[in-house]
């Protein structure tokens, strides 16, 4: 498991990479608008699994939520 600060800094070093197979790269490409729409998309999830779903898939949720795919 990886700590926040080893993620930040291998996000960083695939947006200076511009490896256009990372969905990283992709995202930061398509701007803001669409980064802030996957995370809605991703935090409405989160909500439903919390309520419904039990802690692991809420779990699973907010882990996509700080790192979507």
């Amino acid at each position: 498991m990886k700590r926040f600060e080893e993620l930040f800094d291998e996000l960083q070093h695939k947006v200076r990479t511009r490896n256009p197979a990372s969905v990283t790269v992709r995202a930061v490409a398509a701007g803001p608008h669409a980064i802030g729409k996957k995370f809605v998309e991703e935090a409405a999830e989160v909500w439903m699994a919390a309520g419904h779903e039990g802690r692991a898939r809420c779990a699973q949720e907010i882990a996509q939520l700080l790192y979507p795919r």
